[in-house]
């Protein structure tokens, strides 16, 4: 009886810096500081993944501006607020211009999203005591709420 060996696969061509840089990017939106890093991690020349991004950027398949909006909507559906965001937008790497265009460019109600927070967290009737209401507070500034936002959605009428 003789053992069979494993079907071997088809040997590949090796991608250049441009291929495997369109395949992070079909995944998801990425900065060009973030793409440029990943392409480097899997051992593409820093001087190919400049060029390659650079490229697509050209060829509109990255766009920084469009990453900074993505990045806003993302962290704000997942219950983050301004503050957070645009420190997260800052270690992208992004031009100023572009941050505060991704900022203001938000249509959501940041004040609505500290208040879902802290509904899926103390309940429908909110924070019931001085303590729960540090809690929440204390919660909402983590996730990067101002101040304003904070004591709006800790102190509320639970038929708004």
């Amino acid at each position: 009886m003789t053992e069979e060996s494993p079907p071997r696969r088809k040997s590949r061509t090796p991608q250049t810096p441009v291929q495997r840089a369109l395949g992070l990017l079909v995944r998801r939106e990425h900065s060009r500081k973030e793409l440029t890093r990943k392409l480097a991690a899997r051992g593409v020349d820093a001087e190919e993944a400049a060029s390659a991004v650079e490229r697509l950027a050209g060829e509109g398949w990255q766009d920084d501006a469009r990453f900074a909006e993505f990045l806003v909507r993302s962290r704000a559906n997942a219950g983050y607020g301004p503050l957070y965001v645009r420190a997260e937008l800052g270690t992208h790497g992004l031009a100023g211009e572009v941050v505060a265009a991704a900022m203001d460019g938000f249509e959501g109600d940041w004040t609505g999203i500290a208040r879902d927070l802290v509904r899926r967290r103390f309940g429908p009737a909110g924070p019931a005591d001085l303590a729960q209401r540090r809690k929440a507070a204390d919660l909402l500034a983590r996730r990067g709420f101002d101040g304003e936002a904070i004591r709006a959605a800790t102190r509320w009428d639970p038929d708004d």
